[in-house]
């Protein structure tokens, strides 16, 4: 299907499929990716991970914050910098005051910023996703650009719902892949 589309034309169709994934599904999906995030090494391991607030119809990470803050892990989410087009880790605690940021996305109203070069494991959302890890965006950009500034030993696993992994991607030079990809 992927082979011969533009970005655009795979974000349209990726769009009009999350559409059509009930709550119930979302919510069952969300649940057994949930279950597999939470048996990797890589987060197993990790200290300092930022999540995604999940958002039009992602996969959810809600559940997923709340059992990794419950094991001790310091969560962290994305702030979307638009002057600079890039996102900076800001520490989400238990009771942080939720607030729209850039583009609709949820950010703590409480800006305690943290630096990239400190994560242990990134957990990164995608309209679609391939079997190589490269990754769809929405076409602006942001997290290409962090991922290019966190450190070597950071890990990225990327989630996404069985029907958003693509059997390709068309890559650009800027794009950078995710190291696993977590789908159900």
């Amino acid at each position: 299907m992927s082979e011969n589309l533009t970005k655009a034309q795979l974000r349209n169709i990726v769009l009009k499929r999350l559409e059509k994934n009930t709550k119930q599904q979302r919510e069952r999906k969300s649940r057994l990716i949930e279950k597999k995030l939470l048996k990797q090494e890589e987060f197993t391991k990790s200290k300092r991970i930022m999540f995604y607030l999940a958002f039009d119809g992602e996969v959810k990470t809600e559940n997923m914050i709340d059992k990794a803050r419950g094991l001790g892990k310091e969560i962290y989410v994305p702030l979307c910098d638009t002057e600079r087009k890039t996102l900076i880790p800001c520490l989400l605690e238990k009771d942080s005051m939720l607030e729209a940021g850039p583009y609709n996305t949820l950010e703590p109203k409480k800006k305690m910023k943290f630096s990239s070069k400190k994560l242990d494991l990134v957990v990164v959302p995608a309209l679609a996703f391939d079997e190589k890890g490269n990754r769809l965006g929405r076409g602006r950009g942001y997290y290409d650009r962090f991922l290019k500034h966190i450190s070597s030993r950071t890990n990225s696993i990327g989630l996404a719902f069985d029907f958003q992994i693509l059997p390709s991607i068309p890559v650009d030079s800027g794009d950078l892949p995710v190291d696993k990809v977590l789908f159900a």
